[in-house]
Parts: structure tokens; C-alpha cells; sequence
């Protein structure tokens, strides 16, 4: 079977710091294009936000990811670049030290998770924003 790409963007309203689960939306859009197997690369168009695939059973692990971060890029430091306020270049220091892209393999027409896992995006600003996430498929669509 040949190779075929698909892509999508996705609109995802946060509420300011914190996770939100992407992994529905992702298994959905999979399962509406007929991907088989293949690789998936989902993109964040931001630099104050940031993706990652962390643990989905406990809560906790979520609030203490955020407080590490907080602990690793505090606001109380004096920054050169504060334009948009003073949770603005601790934002983008936190979505360098994560990720704005990540890779994940899709087997059977589902994006191959582990049992604990799911894809978030994380919001680092303090304000409720509008981020889009960029989805690419490649591989083999049914």
C-alpha cells in the first residue's frame, strides 16, 4: 500500500495555566481520515504553549508537572522581555523546556498510547487563549 499524508489544524480554547487532553480528538480525526499505520506529528503554532504525552490516570501528576515548571521558570525573576506582563517570558521558557511538536506511531488506526498515556497541551500563559495544534498523518489510509 502507498504512503498518503493527511493534515488537519485543530482550535483548542484553554483557560489559562494547565493540561488539556488532546487525545479524543486526535483518535477521532485518525479513525475520520481511515488512517491504518503510519506516524503521527502533532504541532503546536506557538511559543508560549507547548504539547506533551504525560501520564492521564492521576491529576497530580499534572499540578506537580506545573509547579516544577513554575519552580524552573518563576515570575519573580527579572526578565529582559516582558511585553505581554510578567507571566509572558516565563511562558516561553517553560514551552522551550517541553515541546511544541511530538511524534507518535499509529498502529491500526490508532495513535499507539500506552495504557497510562494521552497528549496534552499546555498552557503557560495566564490568560484563556485560542491555540491551534497542527495534526500530519503519514502512512497508510484505508
Amino acid at each position: 500500500m502507498a504512503l498518503t499524508q493527511a493534515s488537519t489544524t485543530i482550535t483548542v480554547s484553554t483557560r489559562g495555566p494547565g493540561f488539556t487532553d488532546l487525545t479524543h480528538e486526535v483518535q477521532e480525526w485518525l479513525r475520520k481520515i481511515g488512517a491504518r499505520d503510519g506516524l503521527l506529528t502533532a504541532y503546536i503554532r506557538h511559543t508560549s504553549a507547548s504539547l506533551t504525552i504525560q501520564e492521564n490516570a492521576d491529576p497530580d501528576v499534572r499540578r506537580d508537572l506545573l509547579d516544577a515548571l513554575d519552580r524552573l521558570a518563576p515570575r519573580s525573576q527579572e526578565y529582559r522581555h516582558r511585553t505581554e506582563g510578567s507571566d509572558d517570558m516565563p511562558a516561553h521558557i517553560k514551552s522551550a523546556l517541553t515541546s511544541v511538536s511530538t511524534s507518535i506511531p499509529v498502529v491500526n488506526g490508532r495513535a499507539a498510547f500506552g495504557t497510562w498515556q494521552a497528549l496534552y497541551l499546555v498552557e503557560h500563559r495566564d490568560a484563556p487563549h485560542r491555540r491551534e495544534v497542527v495534526l500530519h498523518f503519514l502512512g497508510e489510509i484505508a
